[in-house]
Parts: C-alpha cells; sequence; structure tokens
C-alpha cells in the first residue's frame, strides 16, 4: 500500500509540470489563474477534510453506542437539541463566509485579467480550421503581415492580443502554461490576451472536440527574447529562394503545376491556395499536420505520400505521385526555410 502511494505521489507530482500543464506559471495570466487554484485547493481541500473527519467521528461514536445501547430514545434532551441548532447554524453561517471569500478571490481574479489586458504592441489572429491552426500577425502596413500555420512564436515580456475565429465549428484554444482556454465560436469573434514572462517552448491543444482528428490539433508555442522573435519575423517575411536545379526545382515544378497550388499558399511562387495552410517556411516549423508527426525529411515524406493514413478524415487528398515526383516534392519542400 505505501510503495503504491509513493508511486501515485510520483505520477500525480509529474503531471503538474512540462510544457503544457495547467500548473504552468509562465505568463501573468496564468499565474493570476494559477493563484486562483490554489486558493480553491486548499480551501475546498480543508473543508473535504473537515467533513471527512467528523464523518469518521460520527461513524465510530455511532458504532460505541450499539455496542453499549447507550443510544437516544424518544424525545431528544433540550440541551442536546440546543447544540445541535447551534452547531447547524455555526456550520451555515461558515459555509456562506467560505463562499463569499471564493467570489471576491474570483472576482479579484478576474479583475487581475482585466487589467493585465491593457494596451498590446502586438495583435495575432489565430483561426481554427478542421484540423489545424491558422496564424495571422497584423499590421497597419500590409506588406509587413506575416501568415504561419500550426506555429505560435511570442516576444518575452511584452503583451500580445489574440483575436480568435472559426469558420466551421467550435474549436478552443488552451495554453495552459500561459493563459486560459477561450473557445473560437462561429460567427462570434473572441478574443485572449497574453503576457509570456520569459521565454520557453509550449503546447497548445483545442480543447473542444472539433471531429474526427480533435486530439491531433495542437500547436506549437515559441517564447522567444524580443530580439529573436523579431529576427524571426524578418525571416518569415522574406519569400523563400526559388530553386535553381536538381530534384528542388522538379519539385517546385510539380507543386506550383498540380493540385497542390489550388490549396496552399507559398510566397513569390504561383502556389496562391488560401484553403490550406501556408507553407512558405513550412520546414522551419516543429511538427507536421498540427502536430501530428515531428518536423523531419521522412515525416514530411510520409505525410505527403498518404495525409489520410497519417491523420485520416484531414481534408488533404491523396495526390498520385511517382517515387521520383514524391522525392522530388519533398526535396523541394525542405528547402523552405
Amino acid at each position: 500500500m505505501k510503495r503504491a502511494a509513493a508511486l501515485f505521489s510520483v505520477l500525480w507530482l509529474a503531471g503538474c509540470g512540462g510544457v503544457q500543464s495547467a500548473e504552468g506559471r509562465d505568463a501573468v495570466q496564468s499565474a493570476l489563474i494559477g493563484q486562483l487554484l490554489d486558493i480553491f485547493l486548499w480551501v475546498t481541500g480543508a473543508v473535504y477534510l473537515f467533513v471527512v473527519v467528523f464523518l469518521a467521528l460520527a461513524i465510530v461514536r455511532g458504532r460505541r453506542h450499539r455496542q453499549t445501547n447507550s443510544g437516544w430514545q424518544g424525545e431528544v434532551p433540550p440541551k442536546v437539541e440546543s447544540a445541535w441548532r447551534t452547531g447547524l447554524i455555526a456550520f451555515v453561517a461558515a459555509t456562506a463566509l467560505i463562499l463569499f471569500g471564493l467570489t471576491i478571490a474570483t472576482w479579484l481574479t478576474d479583475r487581475g485579467l482585466a487589467k493585465a489586458a491593457g494596451p498590446a504592441p502586438l495583435e495575432v489572429r489565430i483561426i481554427g480550421h478542421q484540423w489545424w491552426w491558422e496564424v495571422r500577425y497584423n499590421n497597419a502596413d500590409p506588406s509587413r503581415e506575416l501568415r504561419t500555420a500550426n506555429e505560435l512564436h511570442l516576444p518575452a515580456g511584452q503583451t500580445v492580443h489574440i483575436s480568435l475565429e472559426s469558420p466551421d465549428v467550435i474549436h478552443s484554444l488552451w495554453i495552459p502554461n500561459l493563459a486560459g482556454k477561450q473557445d473560437l465560436i462561429p460567427g462570434r469573434d473572441t478574443d485572449l490576451t497574453i503576457h509570456p514572462n520569459h521565454a520557453g517552448y509550449f503546447r497548445s491543444q483545442c480543447a473542444e472536440y472539433c471531429g474526427l482528428q480533435h486530439a491531433h490539433m495542437a500547436l506549437d508555442v515559441v517564447v522567444e527574447d524580443p530580439t529573436k522573435f523579431a529576427n524571426w519575423y524578418e525571416a518569415g517575411l522574406k519569400p523563400p529562394p526559388t530553386p535553381t536545379g536538381g530534384a528542388a526545382f522538379a519539385g517546385y515544378t510539380l507543386f506550383t503545376t498540380r493540385q497542390c497550388a489550388s490549396c496552399h499558399n507559398i510566397a513569390n511562387t504561383p502556389a496562391y491556395g488560401q484553403v490550406a495552410p501556408d507553407l512558405s517556411h513550412v520546414a522551419s516549423r516543429l511538427t507536421i499536420a498540427a502536430g501530428a508527426l515531428p518536423m523531419s525529411p521522412a515525416n514530411l515524406k510520409t505525410w505527403v505520400a498518404d495525409p489520410q493514413k497519417v491523420k485520416p478524415g484531414n481534408h488533404m487528398p491523396k495526390i498520385p505521385l511517382s517515387d521520383a515526383e514524391l522525392n522530388a516534392v519533398t526535396a523541394y519542400l525542405e528547402t523552405l526555410k
């Protein structure tokens, strides 16, 4: 029993850390929510312990009374009835005070979150699709707007305002280490504000069942030093170079003349599709297909060869390609960094 309890404790503590943890305090918003969680946990835990202790005492006392045949019969003595009445009033009053205190704590947390929202120098729009995330960095200058997919980069120490929308079904963006959960509802604008405290890698997940591949709808979140973020942003604005020969050029020709170009966009190429993830810098991303596979040449080839085998039900059809054509397209995609 002791070994089982120790193992359970280790597993419980292991679930309280990492890149996707509700106990993460890596942003102003998540720290406020975490403090409220601590208050609720300690208060409700104390109440639960109080109830369990008194229940145990009642059971022990009841058994003792049955064994000694000393239980009350008939009318309850006035002193005992008065004690019960006093105890009941005290319990009701304590319950009301506890609920009032938790309500005040919740209100203060809500005010703190509203205050933390403040003006945001960076505006981001995230669109939830079945089953991937479209990320757009807004800018007053249209030429400096950046579009990417399934990866969110944020500058550490700066407030970011994220507007959320969905063109199909209800999704829910949850980056537990950084902020609370927020739904993306078709026809309704919602938003989220995040102020990351430090650099790091985190993982987000769609937290609202949205169809067959709901479990494979992850978002990599990279919080960087502001200088590194600025460098990443500038690199993202530059179109990828066009291959000049070899397998990569053959893949470029195939990609821009086959069905791929009607769905995907690659900057400065004839591929201008807007219904699927932007692939301008796909090879620099951490994962493929919203977290379904880690980014690597082998996994990229596997995904292009048969996306339905990797992620059944997704909206990318299987394109018939010979082995040589598949190798060429993969070689071209590997240049998009």
